[in-house]
């Protein structure tokens, strides 16, 4: 057998970071453009030794900058591609994220979270990038940002993030904080004509037709493929739905803007994920992601066994936020506890949400997630 079949399919021991890369190839990528950074380059290194084996393409970059900059353009050249980095690279990458954003490409960010600001911590996690994510590049877009909590989401999360990319033609993060990325654990990966895998949609026009940003009833253009007989302009200037640049337009400005926001807010109930576990009777809810919702699991259980009605709503999805669904939590629960590895992010969304239902975070920074005993003194006090 291959090494490309055994990395398809059947169980595996790895790390997050290479749960990562494989579920990448799983998905279609055939490109990849990184510089190497902790404690993302583990995904870099898969990558350069996979890809070749298959007949695809990895660069190593200058920098940051470059590496997206090389996504954005293998993409417009028909390729599924990424690139995977960490704090200090993701902030480098903003200013192209918001090129992506403006020319609809589809493309994967995979974010291994360390400590910040700044070079930070280069080998600790965090969870300090989140906002970032949301909001890094500057005006008004929406993206989608996913958040593995176990190997096995490393995998299933990044094939996801393909999907999504293509689907909307946008940039899709993977935010994995550095403990995921780093833990090993067991893989079940499907066999490949079991893994569900969605392609962007191609014009359906002869080229003297094609306008490359016209959506669809779904607000989402076909997308052509330069080098198979397309010619189009695609631009980070406010642009026509032709492509040409009109920056001095107020309306082509409005509607252009507000259709990269509507073709994600508009579906967000197809795109938003959540896991609620032991919810259906909870008094005190505790909402968390990545790394933390696992502590928040022991706590929980340990709060049950203490005849603590606890559950948990394990956020899946960061970006679009699960506003609809923290909202109907907040309704039914006395207390809501929010722990994160940063000094205040998604708590504020979940603020938001819940109105006037309480809620208590836990900011931790530094190494170590927080003890599930920690978590569990939170939800004593929250009833």
């Amino acid at each position: 057998m291959s090494e490309k079949n055994r990395a398809l399919s059947g169980k595996h021991f790895y790390s997050g970071d290479l749960a990562c890369a494989e579920g990448a190839l799983a998905a279609g990528c055939r490109f990849f453009a990184g510089y190497p950074i902790t404690p993302a380059t583990e995904i870099a290194e898969r990558m350069a030794r996979r890809l070749p084996q298959i007949g695809a393409t990895y660069i190593q970059m200058e920098d940051e900058i470059a590496s997206i900059a090389a996504v954005i353009g293998a993409s417009y050249a028909g390729l599924k591609a990424m690139t995977a980095t960490s704090g200090p690279g993701f902030s480098l990458m903003q200013e192209n994220i918001g090129l992506a954003v403006m020319t609809e490409t589809p493309c994967v960010i995979v974010d291994v979270m360390r400590g910040g600001p700044s070079t930070g911590q280069p080998t600790m996690a965090g969870q300090q990038d989140v906002m970032q994510a949301k909001w890094g590049s500057h005006g008004d877009y929406e993206i989608i940002a996913l958040a593995p909590s176990s190997v096995q989401e490393a995998f299933d999360l990044t094939v996801e993030a393909f999907n999504y990319a293509e689907t909307y033609r946008v940039p899709v993060m993977v935010m994995m904080d550095a403990i995921v990325g780093h833990m090993w654990e067991k893989v079940l990966i499907p066999p490949l004509e079991q893994i569900n895998i969605k392609n962007r949609k191609k014009p359906t026009v002869p080229p003297s037709e094609y306008m490359p940003f016209k959506p669809d009833k779904d607000l989402v253009p076909p997308m052509a493929v330069f080098g198979e007989g397309y010619r189009f302009h695609a631009t980070g200037l406010t642009h026509e739905e032709d492509g040409r640049p009109r920056t001095e337009s107020i309306k082509v400005q409005q509607k252009l803007v507000q259709r990269l926001c509507d073709k994600i807010r508009k579906n967000s109930d197809k795109i938003v994920k959540v896991k609620p576990i032991m919810m259906e009777d909870a008094e005190v809810a505790v909402i968390a992601y990545g790394i933390e919702s696992r502590a928040a699991l022991s706590a929980v259980r340990k709060a049950r066994n203490a005849g603590i009605k606890a559950g948990l709503l394990k956020l899946v999805t960061l970006w679009p936020f699960s506003e609809k669904q923290v909202a109907e939590i907040a309704k039914e629960v006395k207390a809501i506890i929010v722990p994160e590895m940063n000094y205040g992010q998604l708590v504020r969304e979940v603020e938001r949400a819940a109105k006037a239902t309480p809620v208590t975070f836990l900011p931790k920074l530094g190494e170590e997630p927080h003890r599930p005993e920690e978590i569990f003194e939170a939800i004593k006090g929250g009833i």
